[in-house]
């Protein structure tokens, strides 16, 4: 295609019906947006939901081609607020895009801002509605977008007393660091503050102060929130789950107070509707202790360790039903959820995963899948959950194109894979402001990895893979083979190489196509799992997304994923029945590779210290 349209021939303006601004992608926040045409009057792009702004012009604003044309986005930022004009250069190619008289979705992507603007030829067109909702003229969107369009963001009210542990409880299990009201002075914050972190922008925080002796105003307004919160329409501003925190009382101490008795019952006696409470008693770590030092040494002296470590976590068992779990069922009743759970000490992941848990399948229960996903995207402490939100998410539309075409018809294959990439990504909710995992670089990595991934030796269908230990070892033996500690990472996928032709074919239903979705799906998915592994929530670099990539290319693990999907494949019915049971079938196998949070701190003891902060290029040579 030329550089420039033919100065000899007269161009039609465009007519300009709607723009849509979706943030989704992105750690910005956007506050408003305005179109900016040259000699007209900005026009601002006033509705939306979610992460998501969106505007019809009715009639459609008029395009030249001697106009320029841009966006001005207003960020809002915990300092005020951020301006930038989008500039959308050459303003050639949006006329490239539409030919007249045809309706043509132009997109540009600005910092993982994702902006659609729908042109025509025509000035007479439909509402811009309906243009984006139909399948044959749009692009394809991920279906976390929609997701994310109704549930930008998973919502929880904490109650608890100061010194509880809340705020050490929040930055654990969403993996960012002073989420909550530590920095406001006492008295400033209150229950309807929202409390958003810059490192995990997928929840929102309310906390509460508890219920102290005698007080019965905070019992009230814990009481009146949860109220208005139930009776609000849109999913995304309604309450989705509450902890009720309590430190572990020592011998003699009282668990419950008057308010707290108050409101157990109030929840028992369906006062507070279906929103999902969870009790957490902190600080297990610190029972154990003294669980620990109260037990008899002349009996536990000639004791393994682990079995001295199972009698501490009896006695704790014992004393845990005594004061807090019989006092709690008194008031709230049997069914009243409750977890343990530490910040501290050994196996205190496996704690905060039964919290995520518990709290997930309550939410999908009381609430609905899309508040359940999004319990599954913000939390930052079991990649299983990761997989299963990842699987929900995929089952609701496009992973139906394992057994039809239907999803993807007419659609290029490069198209296709964008959607899965993007979706399986937004579930993992790594901390990527720089957009890498985005990036063209790692989706043309990714990408490659289907076709250059040797096939392994036949394997056993039915045995159970270790992949965390596998993994392990692989990363163990690239580090130690570097020459310096700050030598960079060699990726034996170039991300600069042209992909390979299939990308640009349209999807046709074979078992070749079969086979790379499955592959992709597969390999992207435990290439975050390995990420999630090495990075610890940290922010992301190009490095440590390299050092991932390698780890599991390199792995004997990954030519037995691909030859298992091979094999798999051959023995499927994907081809003869389009029907669940070869779905479930393809899900069993993913979740196959599952690292449980309870194995990971396991593995991360036996990883070699690396600076994973540090960035450098996509492609490098050794």
């Amino acid at each position: 295609m030329a550089s420039s349209l033919d100065a000899s021939t007269p161009v039609s303006p465009l007519y300009i019906s709607g723009v849509i601004v979706d943030f989704s992608n992105s750690n910005k926040n956007v506050e408003s947006a305005e179109v900016r045409i040259c000699r007209k009057s900005p026009m601002p792009i006033e509705s939306g939901a979610g992460k998501a702004l969106r505007q019809t012009f009715s009639p459609p604003m008029n395009l030249s081609l001697e106009d320029t044309f841009s966006l001005h986005v207003r960020y809002k930022r915990w300092y005020g607020t951020e301006h930038e004009d989008i500039a959308f250069e050459p303003v050639e190619d949006m006329f490239r895009k539409c030919s007249t008289g045809e309706r043509r979705e132009y997109k540009k992507v600005h910092k993982n801002i994702n902006i659609f603007v729908e042109l025509s030829g025509n000035p007479t067109t439909e509402q811009t509605e309906q243009v984006f909702s139909s399948d044959e003229t749009r692009e394809l969107r991920p279906t976390t977008d929609e997701i994310f369009r109704k549930c930008p963001q998973f919502r929880i009210l904490v109650i608890g007393k100061t010194g509880v542990g809340k705020s050490s409880l929040i930055n654990h299990a969403f993996g960012v660091q002073n989420a909550t009201t530590s920095h406001a002075q006492p008295g400033e914050a209150t229950i309807d503050q929202e409390f958003i972190s810059p490192q995990n922008d997928r929840f929102i925080l309310h906390d509460s102060k508890g219920f102290e002796p005698g007080e019965k105003d905070n019992l009230n307004i814990v009481r009146d929130f949860i109220g208005r919160r139930k009776a609000m329409p849109d999913l995304k501003d309604q309450l989705h789950a509450v902890w009720l925190c309590f430190e572990i009382p020592r011998a003699g101490g009282r668990l419950l107070e008057t308010g707290v008795e108050q409101f157990l019952t109030s929840k028992r006696e369906g006062e507070l509707g279906e929103i999902p409470i969870v009790v957490v008693f902190t600080k297990y770590d610190t029972l154990l202790d003294r669980m620990e030092r109260t037990l008899n040494k002349s009996f536990t002296k000639d004791l393994s360790k682990e079995a001295v470590q199972e009698l501490t976590k009896k006695s704790a068992k014992d004393k845990l039903k005594e004061v807090c779990i019989a006092p709690l069922e008194k008031f709230a009743g049997s069914d009243m959820p409750h977890v343990t759970v530490s910040t501290k000490g050994n196996h205190h992941e496996e704690t905060l995963a039964n919290l995520i848990r518990t709290t997930e399948e309550l939410v999908c229960k009381h609430i609905g899948t899309d508040a359940s996903v999004m319990t599954s995207v913000a939390q930052r402490v079991d990649p299983g959950l990761k997989i299963k939100a990842s699987i929900e998410v995929g089952k609701r539309k496009y992973w139906k194109a394992l057994a039809s075409s239907a999803p993807f018809k007419n659609r290029s294959m490069w198209d296709c894979l964008h959607v899965l990439h993007t979706d399986i990504v937004n579930v993992w909710n790594f901390q990527d402001p720089d957009g890498h995992l985005c990036s063209p670089e790692f989706r043309t990595i990714m990408t490659k990895m289907v076709d250059e991934l040797d096939v392994g030796p036949t394997a056993d269908p039915n045995k159970n893979l270790a992949f965390g230990l596998s993994i392990v070892g692989t990363i163990a033996g690239i580090l130690s083979a570097l020459a310096g500690p700050a030598a960079p990472i060699v990726v034996p996928i170039v991300a600069s190489v042209v992909v390979a032709h299939w990308v640009y074919e349209v999807y046709q239903r074979s078992r070749s196509a079969l086979q790379r979705f499955m592959k992709y799906i597969i390999d992207l998915t435990l290439v975050l799992q390995t990420l999630y592994l090495v990075s610890e929530n940290r922010k992301l670099s190009r490095r440590a997304i390299k050092l991932a990539v390698k780890s599991y290319h390199d792995s004997p693990m990954s030519g037995t994923v691909h030859d298992r999907i091979q094999q798999y494949d051959k023995q499927s019915t994907f081809l003869e029945r389009a029907d669940r049971d070869s779905l479930d079938q393809f899900v069993r196998l993913l979740q196959s590779y599952n690292i449980s949070a309870e194995e990971m701190p396991g593995l991360r003891g036996k990883l070699p210290a690396v600076d994973l902060s540090s960035d450098e290029p996509w492609d490098t040579k050794s």
